[in-house]
Formats: C-alpha cells, sequence, structure tokens
C-alpha cells in the first residue's frame, strides 16, 4: 500500500500525501473498500491496489490542472467497487461484458456506502469511456478514464516484466 505502481516514492512520505490522505482516509479505513484487497484485478494486482494506484494518479494530475483533486482521490478510490471476482462470476442473461457493466455496478455500491457528489458520480460511472458510450460531463472524468488506462497498462507491464525476469533466470539456471 506504501507505494502507487510507476512511482519512485512512498505515497505516505510524499509532502502531497498528507493532503492526498486526508481526503481519502475515511474510504482506506472502510471495510468495504478494504473487501477488494479479496479480488485480483490486472493479473497480480488486487483491485484495492488498483483502486489506489488510480486515486493517487487522478489526485495528483487534477492537482496540477487545478481541478477538483478531492473529488479525484476519492472517485479513484471507488471506481472499481464491484467486488467480484469478474474472471469467475457467470454473466446474467442479458448482462452487458464485464468492462461495461462494472462502472454502475461500483457506483450503486458506492452510493450504498458513502455520499457522492455529482463529479464523483460521474468519473466512477463514466470511467471506462469510450466502452460505456455515454460522454463524461466533467474535467475529472476525463482525468480518471485516462489515468485508469495509464495504471492498468503499468500493472499489466509490471507483471509481464516479471515474467521475462523468471524466463531469463530460469534460461540461465538451465544452460549451467
Amino acid at each position: 500500500m506504501s507505494k502507487a505502481f510507476g512511482s519512485k516514492y512512498s505515497i505516505e512520505n510524499s509532502e502531497e500525501a498528507k493532503e492526498y490522505f486526508e481526503f481519502v482516509k475515511d474510504l482506506l479505513d472502510n471495510d468495504v473498500v478494504n473487501e477488494m484487497k479479496n479480488y485480483r484485478h490486472h493479473y497480480s494486482t488486487t483491485c484495492y491496489q488498483h483502486c489506489l494506484n488510480v486515486s493517487y494518479y487522478n489526485y495528483l494530475v487534477c492537482r496540477k490542472l487545478g481541478l477538483n483533486s478531492k473529488s479525484a482521490a476519492r472517485a479513484g478510490m471507488l471506481h472499481d467497487l464491484f467486488l467480484y471476482d469478474w474472471r469467475n462470476r457467470e454473466k446474467k442473461k442479458g448482462e452487458k461484458p464485464h468492462g461495461m457493466n462494472h462502472p454502475k455496478v461500483a457506483l450503486n455500491n458506492a452510493k450504498q456506502h458513502f455520499e457522492l457528489g455529482r463529479r464523483e458520480e460521474d468519473m466512477i460511472v463514466k470511467h471506462m469511456w469510450p466502452l460505456t458510450l455515454r460522454f463524461p460531463k466533467y474535467a475529472e472524468s476525463y482525468v480518471i478514464v485516462c489515468v485508469d488506462k495509464y495504471t492498468a497498462a503499468l500493472e499489466i507491464g509490471t507483471h509481464i516484466g516479471r515474467l521475462m525476469r523468471e524466463k531469463a533466470k530460469s534460461l540461465k539456471l538451465k544452460q549451467h
């Protein structure tokens, strides 16, 4: 939890982290949010770690752009609050694929447990745009669209890099 993927710095020890943690502390301490630790998301990354990555980078980008960084941090932490393993979940008849459906599930779960503003709702439900078809309404929503894809690429790249290092190591052992 101490580091967002791709970051050189521990989240807890950076200067902007103090404000970030003020914005999301209640979410990080919440049992429902912590339940995301039980679900694998992108290979070896849990849903919780992915949401933490998105939340932190979303906060940083929106802060730099002068946008609502508090809403960005909070929506980032809740954007994938779907609470199931999408690989093993049986799709209901007529249900859209996970990529198109989970933003609504996450929004419904988030609304059950937290008070959300319109901006946060828009970020959560539209973070998979253009898959979700409806255009984001706020600048912060476009940021989360990009940040979500960026962090997913980092997480997948980290996993592939680990596999490649393991393969190279096993090949070296076979040669000796």
